[in-house]
């Protein structure tokens, strides 16, 4: 029998960075797997795409492409972003699924998170700049500013699966832990282990903020100057869903005055302008995009997609990857990486 057709178009991943040698070996000896650009899926011939059952990334699709793909059963978007560049209705109202792979950076990019809050807490980073340039101070002299997050109060902003990941590492701290999640019941928080709460709540008594909201159509900016300056003073702020959930500039300038201190993973522009300010903004720890970057993560976004494509095959519905809700993918915001 003639196997199944895989259009490969995962930019800017490639199936080399996806899949191990072994993963990708049983890709090609079950499917055929045409490569090609993005922006060139659309336009096959009619015959092509009506052969059509899996897409590997998330090109950009017209209506009348949807509908030559009469027998395409899942889009899987190989990153954690679901963009408005195709029309989800037709597809959800076909049963086609639209899955994303985002699952496989939400533990790495939580070990991250509580490393930056760990750094932000007792001055490591500056520790150690101090250190290697004969500036150290020994002893109680070096924690003037120090604090322990065991015990402490913390704030999660969004609760998805970065959000559960992180809180699974912050339950050795014996912390008070609340959430914000205006997509969630809060019966879903209480069974995570979290205390459910307004952003009011989260802003005015945490110690520790972590930021890991999706960026959609109604939160854009909503972190704001306002939002900052109810803060504790003192309090860390540590971002790693999207720059498009805060005003950063708004952000930057709490940390300027000193009321907070901060960590970011992502920024508005990526990559970032060797001139931009907060690359020497004294209390703001910055990352290049990282936290989830690694080969682990992304060979386990590999082995999700095979196994969800091994599952509808099957006939049953995917279970490994994330999949899109027709009442709120077309809120999503987020958008990949842009590289030079």
């Amino acid at each position: 029998m003639t196997k199944p057709l895989v259009i490969s178009a995962p930019q800017p991943r490639t199936l080399d960075l996806i899949f191990t040698p072994e993963a990708l070996g049983r890709l090609r000896a079950t499917y055929r797997v045409a490569e090609m650009h993005q922006d060139s899926v659309a336009s096959q011939e009619p015959a092509t795409l009506a052969q059509v059952r899996y897409i590997l990334g998330q090109p950009p699709l017209s209506t009348e492409a949807i509908a030559a793909m009469t027998g395409l059963r899942a889009i899987l978007n190989v990153e954690s972003n679901l963009l408005a560049n195709m029309p989800y209705e037709p597809l959800f109202e076909r049963g086609v699924h639209v899955l994303t792979t985002g699952r496989a950076f939400a533990e790495p990019v939580a070990e991250i998170g509580l490393g930056f809050a760990l750094c932000l807490a007792r001055g490591i980073v500056d520790a150690d700049l101090g250190f290697r340039l004969g500036r150290e101070q020994w002893g109680g002299e070096g924690n003037a500013g120090a604090r322990l997050i065991s015990g402490s109060e913390v704030g999660l902003i969004g609760f998805g699966d970065l959000g559960r990941a992180l809180a699974r590492l912050l339950r050795g701290f014996d912390a008070r832990t609340r959430a914000y999640d205006p997509w969630l019941p809060p019966s879903m928080l209480r069974e995570a282990g979290m205390e459910p709460a307004d952003l009011g709540t989260i802003l005015e008594e945490s110690d520790f903020i972590f930021c890991v909201a999706s960026a959609t159509a109604e939160n854009e900016g909503f972190l704001g100057v306002a939002e900052f300056a109810r803060m504790r003073r003192g309090a860390a702020f540590i971002l790693l869903s999207r720059a498009g959930v805060v005003d950063f500039e708004a952000l930057m300038l709490a940390v300027s005055r000193g009321h907070i201190v901060a960590a970011s993973d992502v920024f508005p522009e990526e990559p970032l302008p060797a001139d931009h300010p907060v690359r020497r903004l004294p209390g703001f720890l910055c990352s290049a995009h990282r936290a989830g970057a690694l080969d682990s993560a992304f060979k386990r976004m590999g082995d999700m997609v095979l196994e969800d494509m091994d599952l509808m095959d099957r006939g049953l519905p995917p279970l490994r990857c994330k999949r899109a809700e027709r009442e709120t993918v077309a809120r999503m915001r987020s958008k990949p990486v842009e590289r030079n």
